[in-house]
């Protein structure tokens, strides 16, 4: 015996059995799939839980910039607003701590500049919306800008306001209820702020609309009397804003439908009843107004065509010849502005009722100034032991229907609208079928007024102030 160790052949079966239970552990051990995909997924959940936060707080900072923005149009707004006595920076403070964002502005982010319906409020910051998720990861806040800017101002405007004198304004108290709305309208439009920027023409209509001598006699009209002055449109005229002082035009006609004392007549006469052309004289314009009385049919087409009309830029070189002569004030040179610009240009319109049937007389019967003379002296449908009555009915004819007068007058109302002329339309205790034409002319159902009595001064005030509009801007 030597010392030297050898294994009984039981240990060495032990041994060999344990190799291979070793190798074939390990052999599967290398080979199996089990478990390979768990850090494939727990590192697919780490980077989904980081996208996710990251969108979660994208959400959170884009929600919170829109609440920053509503707040900062709201508070501009109201700090701007004529009527607030407050300082404009408390406002806006005040808006913010009530929207639960005070942590987010400083006096240094408001800024206000002038006064009254001057008065701009601007907001500018910059705010740093807390990031939960994303601390971890270094990421403690988003900044988020935000801005806004309010402005109460007057701008230039030009305002058209055609009233309705028809003879039925004289019941039922409409004609005084009419003069207080529209004194008032014009004191609210025609403030201080707004001096040598909003000019006014008042255009009073009944079956015509008298353009008065001044505007008259610089237009291309071949004149056949003087007793008014009316301007003879056609139809196509109707489709156009423009008046072109160059064009060719026929005076209207002159005469009475019924009344022998021509109180009722188409064409008005008296000088408060011709259009006052870019004015901002309240006493003057008020004045006017207060002396309106009723007279004879209804022709709103008429009415809103010299309304659109007196806007148009085609109407600027008779404007400026006013100015000239010192008719119109120096201010409203070259009005009326051009389409698409700065200036405001808005037609208020008044009805207490809806177009009328229109006669006129045949050419022939209306060619000499004798025969002008006689039509001027008795009435149309009252001609009864004056003219034999086989002859009566052929000296005249109608020139349009009430429903030809619809049309025209939906017309001239596109043709505004197209322009982007802002049309505001107010029915003085009419009937369902003309409220609907007049809703259907102003710019939208909420430009139109249908109002009872008393009401005729809540939309003339109502408009007057929308008239002093906010600006908002960014």
């Amino acid at each position: 015996m030597n010392g030297t160790f050898r294994p009984t052949p039981r240990i060495t079966q032990i041994r060999t059995r344990l190799r291979g239970q070793m190798t074939r552990f390990v052999t599967r051990f290398v080979r199996a799939e089990d478990g390979v995909m768990l850090s494939l997924v727990v590192f697919m959940l780490l980077i989904m839980m980081v996208v996710a936060g990251i969108g979660v707080e994208i959400m959170r900072t884009e929600m919170e910039r829109t609440r920053l923005q509503q707040t900062i149009d709201s508070a501009t707004l109201a700090a701007a607003h004529k009527d607030n006595t407050l300082d404009p920076k408390a406002v806006v403070k005040d808006y913010f701590a009530k929207a639960k964002l005070a942590s987010y502005i400083n006096d240094s982010d408001i800024k206000v500049e002038g006064a009254g319906t001057a008065r701009a409020v601007e907001v500018r910051l910059q705010a740093n919306v807390k990031t939960p998720f994303l601390k971890p990861l270094g990421y403690d806040t988003f900044s988020v800008p935000a801005a806004g800017r309010a402005e109460q101002a007057m701008g230039n405007s030009e305002v058209s306001l055609v009233l309705d004198i028809s003879g039925s304004m004289d019941e039922n108290s409409k004609m005084t209820r009419l003069h207080k709305a529209a004194k008032e309208f014009v004191d609210t439009v025609l403030i201080d702020d707004a001096k040598d920027r909003v000019s006014l023409s008042v255009v009073p209509y009944t079956g015509d609309v008298n353009a008065g001598w001044e505007i008259f006699r610089r237009m291309n009209v071949r004149q056949l009397h003087n007793y008014s002055y009316c301007v003879q449109f056609t139809q196509p005229d109707f489709s156009t804003t423009t008046i072109d002082p160059s064009k060719a035009y026929l005076q209207g006609q002159y005469f009475s439908h019924v009344d022998r004392d021509f109180k009722f007549i188409s064409c008005p006469t008296n000088d408060y009843e011709r259009i006052t052309p870019f004015s901002q004289n309240r006493t003057a314009l008020k004045a006017q107004i207060d002396k309106m009385t009723g007279r004879e049919r209804t022709s709103i087409h008429i009415g809103m065509k010299w309304g659109a009309g007196l806007l148009d830029p085609a109407f600027r070189p008779l404007i400026n010849g006013l100015v000239d002569n010192g008719i119109v004030d120096t201010a409203f040179r070259d009005r009326p502005s051009d389409f698409g610009g700065q200036t405001t240009k808005i037609i208020v319109v008044m009805t207490d009722g809806y177009n009328t049937e229109s006669n006129r007389i045949k050419d022939f019967a209306y060619d000499t100034p004798d025969m002008r003379a006689f039509f001027a002296k008795y009435p149309l449908n009252d001609l009864d032991g004056v003219i034999d009555s086989s002859v009566r009915s052929s000296l005249y004819e109608v020139y349009y229907t009430g429903t030809l007068a619809d049309q025209m007058m939906k017309n001239i109302c596109t043709a505004a609208k197209n322009n982007g002329i802002f049309i505001y339309s107010i029915g003085f205790e009419i009937d369902n079928t003309s409220a609907g034409k007049m809703q259907a002319c102003a710019s939208s159902p909420n430009h139109f007024y249908r109002v009872e009595g008393v009401q005729i001064s809540d939309a003339f005030s109502s408009i007057a102030r929308q008239l002093k509009q906010l600006r908002l801007t960014f």
